[in-house]
């Protein structure tokens, strides 16, 4: 069998994108490089995301990105905080920049537009020809270049883009201007558009400054989140390996390395997950479980970075730093979703790639039917220009994935983190619920009720079912285990130990095999007394488990888990929206019966092994259900996966985010319904942008072309249409979590 070669996902930064053209040919730039076997570019972040086959180098990348007519920068590996930091000081230079390019072009333009305003109240103003060629020619060569530089790079590499429009309407209006400057008769009053070329680039700039700061705007939630991190933090280190004394030292975050001890004072936060090792400390850990109110954590128990130090002294030992923490996964998500494409995305992306020949093509036509038609040079000239302007493609980059920024970044201050785009399309389209028992309806934290001895005495049954269970961090284990250390007594470690998927756990103690699980599982595996025998501690409130030493059944275990005290009101919100809702769980048919209708869920399903839970959703996907899946991403793994969208909920543990496709932060049901509603506001929100970025185009282009739009009315337009579409993207980030 050939082993598959593995594939290493690189990021590189890339200034000088303006368009969706611009990101569309980048793309296909890097598809066209040996090694390359996926590119996504992302507008708003201004990166690409490149898989690429080993011995692919980043300098190699580099060339690709410059040859497609960009500026590729590299990435740097740092604390999350830090890096975005670097990203926010990157783009504060550039608005500032552009804020006072602006300024000066306001400055030189504003002139020119007077005159024109006056005449509206009947006052004739005009300025002498050549003060507007003094006025117009740097706003068109100095704060203009842009557009002829990233044009000209978009021309030599066969395509187009917004600045291609930009600079070719307002050099033909401006070069018409100066040739009827030239050949005016002295003392004339030539017909100048100097003040139509001028507008329309101050326009675009300005368009381009508003837009640039709304698009920071969108990550506004993933900003706050990491100011959850110290920048600085201090550690603990033994002064030389033969003295007992220690100093403390303040370090950069990025200096912080697994094993390290954080000193941490009352008031600061945890700089990376830690394990206390002194003392004990009231501490907020709201960013994780959503709780307001401080728990109280001592000697051996484990912190997630970003929590706060209400009022103690610890001394931590650092268990994962940067990309491995767990807020920097929750980073990761985050940027991860929204560096994704959706469908409509690419769609869009296609389109793009053909819009600007399109509208050369219009153009073109618009003045070659002016000219021969009406023999009015002038008019096809300002129709032709007046197309040129309204049709910039800005809005329709803009419009899918502003609106994916801030409805992930929304989403994640609620506390909802999504893996990538496809789960967020997906997810937009849930009809239907399957739901885990154990640890995601329930509490998770079962305790053992009853126990009844069929052979042997009750000490005996749960020292061995005890000494086995300990290998096992399942919720059922766990609590068998506390149970017998509450009734006092030693286990005894077992020789061997294997974990049975759905139907419990099997270990050799003192020579004897004991299995601890399903009933129906014990007579499978040949234990006496088991055929067609039902529990003898069965209720429609708890389940059980068998318990058999060799080949003899010692008895069952019967344990309780209460539910979430949040499940009832979500399964009833989920209930109210149409969605379909169905319990899946290992236990007795009757106790998963109990529990549904207590809940509310439409429907229950009992003694369900990995396999019968994955079969169900293959089998409601099959039915042409949209299906999601909620499990604690561990023994649910083959229905998480086979479900179209799989969501892990609790306390956003390392393995539930390597697993799942959503992640809750909390364990608080209602958040599975919010996770449908951001899904479906940002879904709404792209379309919306979509319509607001066509109809632009599809009214504006008609009327450009037969006259009825001027060149400076085209290119406010072309601005307004990028700023309505991010700014009404930017209205996600009011979007809050609805917990009724």
């Amino acid at each position: 069998m050939t082993e598959t070669a593995p594939v290493l996902s690189i990021e590189v930064g890339v200034q000088g994108m303006t368009c969706a053209s611009c990101s569309a040919r980048l793309e296909r730039t890097l598809l066209k490089h040996p090694g390359v076997l996926a590119a996504e570019v992302q507008l708003v972040h201004e990166r690409a995301r490149i898989q690429v086959q080993p011995g692919t180098t980043i300098e190699e990348l580099f060339e690709a990105v410059a040859d497609a007519g960009f500026e590729p920068h590299a990435i740097a590996q740092k604390a999350p905080s830090l890096a975005l930091a670097d990203d926010e000081a990157r783009f504060a230079a550039i608005a500032r920049r552009d804020g006072w390019l602006l300024l000066a072009s306001l400055g030189l333009s504003l002139p020119l537009v007077v005159p024109m305003l006056l005449m509206a109240v009947g006052v004739h103003l005009h300025l002498p020809p050549w003060v507007e060629f003094a006025l117009a020619t740097p706003v068109q060569f100095w704060l203009g270049a842009r557009f002829y530089r990233a044009g000209a790079k978009a021309v030599l590499h066969g395509s187009g883009n917004m600045d291609l429009l930009v600079a070719l309407g307002t050099s033909a209006a401006y070069a018409f201007s100066t040739y009827e400057l030239l050949r005016a008769n002295a003392g004339g009053q030539p017909t100048l558009y100097f003040e139509a070329a001028a507008v329309v680039i101050t326009l675009v700039r300005l368009g381009k400054w508003f837009e640039a700061k709304a698009k920071r705007g969108t990550t506004v939630a993933l900003r706050t989140l990491m100011t959850l991190q110290p920048t600085k933090v201090m550690v603990r280190r033994q002064l030389s390996t033969s003295a007992s004394g220690f100093e403390d030292a303040e370090i950069g975050v990025d200096e912080l390395t697994v094993g390290m001890r954080m000193v941490v004072r009352p008031g600061d936060r945890f700089a990376a997950d830690a394990l206390i090792l002194e003392g004990q400390a009231a501490v907020d850990e709201s960013m994780i479980t959503g709780e307001s109110l401080p728990v109280q954590r001592g000697v051996g128990q484990e912190l997630v970075g970003g929590s706060l130090n209400v009022n103690g002294f610890v001394v931590a030992q650092v268990l994962r730093v940067g990309q491995d923490a767990t807020l920097g996964k929750i980073v990761q998500m985050v940027l991860g979703a929204q560096a994704g494409k959706a469908e409509v995305q690419r769609l869009v992306d296609r389109i793009s790639a053909w819009f600007v020949p399109g509208v050369l093509v219009i153009a073109v036509v618009t003045f070659v039917a002016w000219w021969s038609l009406f023999g009015q040079f002038e008019a096809a000239l300002v129709a032709a220009v007046s197309v040129l302007v309204i049709a910039c493609p800005c809005a329709l980059g803009l419009a899918t994935p502003t609106a994916i920024v801030a409805g992930t970044g929304a989403a994640a201050k609620a506390g909802i983190l999504v893996r990538d785009i496809d789960t967020l399309e997906q997810l937009s389209r849930v009809n239907t619920l399957v739901f885990d028992k154990t640890g995601t309806l329930t509490e998770g934290k079962p305790k053992v009720i009853d126990v009844v001895v069929e052979r042997g005495t009750r000490e005996e049954l749960l020292r061995l079912a005890a000494s086995v269970a300990q290998a096992s961090t399942h919720p059922l284990s766990l609590a068998i285990v506390e149970h017998k250390r509450e009734l006092g007594g030693e286990l005894v470690a077992p020789e061997s130990f294997e974990s049975h998927a759905g139907d419990g756990v099997s270990g050799v103690v003192g020579g004897i095999l004991v299995r601890v699980g399903q009933l129906a599982w014990l007579g499978r595996c040949g234990v006496t007394s088991v055929e067609g025998r039902s529990s003898v501690v069965s209720s429609e409130k708890h389940g059980y488990v068998a318990v058999s030493a060799g080949n003899e059944l010692l008895g069952q275990i019967a344990i309780a888990d209460r539910p979430r005290e949040s499940a009832k009101g979500a399964i009833d919100q989920l209930q109210r929206r149409g969605i379909r809702t169905i319990l899946l769980s290992g236990d007795d048919e009757g106790v998963a019966r109990a529990l549904a209708d207590e809940l509310h869920v439409g429907e229950a399903i009992g003694r369900a092994r990995p396999e019968d839970k994955q079969a169900l959703v293959r089998k409601l996907l099959a039915e042409g259900r949209r299906v999601a899946m909620v499990g604690d991403g561990i023994n649910d793994a083959p229905a998480l996966a086979a479900a179209d969208v799989g969501i892990a909920i609790g306390g956003g543990t390392q393995v539930a985010m390597q697993t799942a496709n959503v992640v809750i932060m909390r364990p608080d049901l209602r958040l599975i319904e919010a996770s449908l509603d951001v899904a479906q506001a940002t879904f709404s929100k792209i379309r919306q942008n979509l319509f607001w970025a066509f109809i632009y185009n599809c009214i504006g282009i008609p009327l450009a072309a037969t006259g009825h739009l001027s060149p400076m009315i085209a290119g406010l337009a072309m601005a307004l249409s990028s700023v309505s579409v991010v700014s009404n993207s930017l209205l996600l980030r009011g979007w809050r979590a609805r917990l009724q």
